[in-house]
């Protein structure tokens, strides 16, 4: 009240005095009105900057997806390389370009060139293996050196003749798994037990045949995983083989045999004990004569781990009770293994072969073992059951 009478109101938002009340209404309107439009201002622009974060975390999503995406592709390649299917050719191939690079280095004559190609080419006609990385005759070299041999050995079991195979310039860096094939079957091959079942295949495959024996395992249904893995083709590849399609081919042969899978590590300092006692029982089972050297009619054993494989035949028990396993292995050449064919050898070669249960700490390997002929109906069975398992885990 002004004191003459006037009414006098006061704006609750901004203390302005008005002198009617329908004014003070219309200015506290204006108050609102301004207030609301600057609360709907910023409401755009806050949909704006919702919009703008979403569109720039859209473009960074789709940037580490393109970036993954072509690691990806980048790590699929390298393993294509790596194992042999980037479609880069096979044996032949390789065979060539590795003699192409001797000649060029001076290490080969153009003659010899031209007469290797002409053997290459023959064999891969033939689908029989040339036999030039062959070496014959060191199991029988061992059972008469360990016959002698006084030092540290109690007992020593060794496997049937084998024939040792290694990497040609064909197959080095990726041959092994078809090198070990050959060596057991070389085994099998001097067994009468097996003629039956090996009658179609009485020489030494190559390694291109053997892989097109492989892709005819496949289709007789063996191992449909293992096969869409190679798109089911390895002829003119340089595909790498495991168990599986070792196991594959020997079944399809109606050869009987198992694959044991050691998973893990059974023993300290990752090694795998288990695994040699398996071995050990395996050659010695149906030998338990006193003899020291136990040279059994049992075929070698096919070993694989990441990235190699090699081939047992035998294992040594010491006189401190340990044991040690005897491999061939496809990457010692035939100059190597030569050198264990001496009689009076005094054991330094067996270097090449001795391993240790400290020395084989892979992370996890598989064996191949041979105990046996199938019959038709167990061939058909094994087939159907390698649709969905082909292994068996040592716990």
């Amino acid at each position: 009240d002004t004191g003459n009478g006037e009414q006098l109101y006061e704006c609750p938002m901004c203390s302005l005095t008005c002198t009617d009340i329908q004014i003070l209404e219309e200015h506290v309107d204006l108050h609102l009105e301004e207030h609301n439009f600057s609360e709907g201002t910023g409401m755009f622009h806050c949909d704006e900057d919702l919009e703008l974060a979403q569109q720039l975390q859209t473009e960074e999503d789709e940037r580490q997806r393109s970036e993954e995406e072509k690691r990806e592709r980048e790590e699929f390649k390298k393993l294509q390389r790596q194992y042999g299917l980037d479609n880069s050719g096979g044996f032949k191939q390789q065979f060539l370009k590795n003699m192409e690079r001797e000649v060029d280095r001076g290490r080969m004559q153009p003659f010899e060139y031209h007469k290797r190609k002409a053997d290459m080419m023959e064999s891969l006609a033939s689908g029989i293996d040339d036999g030039k990385t062959k070496t014959s005759g060191v199991i029988e070299a061992l059972c008469k050196y360990y016959q002698n041999e006084n030092k540290d050995v109690r007992r020593v079991w060794l496997s049937a003749g084998v024939d040792h195979f290694h990497s040609s310039l064909g197959d080095r860096g990726w041959g092994c798994g078809y090198r070990n094939f050959q060596m057991l079957l070389s085994s099998l091959l001097q067994n009468s037990f097996y003629n039956d079942c090996l009658r179609d295949t009485t020489l030494i495959p190559s390694i291109p045949k053997i892989q097109s024996m492989i892709e005819d395992a496949w289709r007789e249904g063996f191992d449909p995983h293992g096969a869409s893995h190679f798109n089911n083709r390895l002829h003119g590849s340089k595909a790498w083989i495991g168990a599986c399609e070792i196991y594959s081919l020997l079944t399809s042969l109606r050869i009987k045999c198992q694959i044991i899978d050691f998973h893990k590590p059974t023993g300290p300092m990752g090694t795998h004990p288990r695994l040699f006692e398996w071995i050990l029982h395996y050659y010695s089972a149906d030998n338990e004569g006193g003899a020291k050297v136990v040279c059994t009619s049992k075929p070698p054993i096919y070993l694989q781990h990441q990235g190699h494989s090699r081939t047992v035949v035998g294992i040594e028990e010491k006189k401190n009770k340990s044991l040690c396993l005897l491999l061939f292995d496809p990457g010692c050449s035939s100059q190597q293994m030569q050198k264990l064919l001496k009689q009076n050898s005094d054991g330094t070669g067996l270097r090449l072969l001795r391993k240790f249960v400290g020395s084989l700490k892979e992370k996890q390997y598989q064996i191949v073992a041979v105990d046996g002929v199938l019959s038709l109906e167990e061939k058909a069975a094994r087939c159907r059951a390698s649709q969905v398992l082909t292994s068996e885990k040592i716990p």
